[in-house]
């Protein structure tokens, strides 16, 4: 049997395990579809930067709950198998982090829910009393997060694998021993990865991950 060949496995979120953007559900409930739709059209037509978009998404769930954003989170399509993909990664020897621009709420969410070791958000918004305050200091930047998870597993780059299909996600790929896209609509990120996969089964994701080697 051929070894395992990741220690890590550092996985996004929004289009990644969700089925479409993980705050369009967030902003459709809470009645600012308007503004998802606004902010997320000026990002993809590089008029704003991943910061500035951020901001907007985040401040989305102002004034509102936790319970209630997780309320949306959770009837969110998403993947199928992902709890029993976590605990496939575990079978293997490795662990799963989840490593987002979401905040630090909804990641716990998940990984609570579906048994992931450990989560790297943004933490740019205050919860007093289970109120979600509006974001300050936004900063997107999944490779500091990326090293914390990694000192945290007590692994090398080169032992990561990270699964991602935004452009903040491509720019991971070099960092790391490989880089796999799923359901990537972006030339430039499917074009960066090791391997690319199209699937509706997070249990599809380990399977390629078992054959794909770190790079020299």
């Amino acid at each position: 049997m051929t070894t395992f060949p990741w220690r890590l496995v550092t996985i996004d979120i929004d289009g990644t395990l969700t089925i479409g953007h993980g705050w369009e559900p967030i902003a459709a409930a809470f009645g600012s579809l308007d503004r998802f739709e606004r902010s997320n059209r000026r990002f993809f037509d590089h008029e704003i930067g991943e910061d500035e978009h951020l901001a907007d998404l985040l401040d989305l769930a102002t004034g509102h709950t936790v319970r209630e954003v997780e309320e949306v989170v959770a009837r969110t399509p998403k993947l199928a198998g992902i709890r029993e993909g976590v605990e496939e990664l575990h079978a293997l020897g490795a662990r799963g982090a989840l490593l987002s621009h979401n905040p630090s709420y909804v990641t716990a969410y998940y990984r609570q829910t579906y048994g992931f070791d450990d989560d790297e958000g943004v933490d740019a918004q205050r919860v007093l009393g289970g109120r979600i305050g509006p974001p300050t200091g936004v900063r997107a930047d999944k490779a500091a997060g990326l090293a914390r998870l990694a000192t945290r597993a007590g692994v090398s780059l080169r032992e990561v694998v990270h699964v991602g299909d935004g452009w903040a996600d491509a720019a991971l790929f070099p960092l790391v021993g490989g880089g796999v896209a799923v359901n990537s609509r972006l030339d430039e990120v499917n074009a960066a990865a090791d391997r690319t996969l199209k699937t509706r089964d997070f249990r599809d994701v380990v399977s390629a991950l078992r054959g794909l080697s770190p790079r020299a």
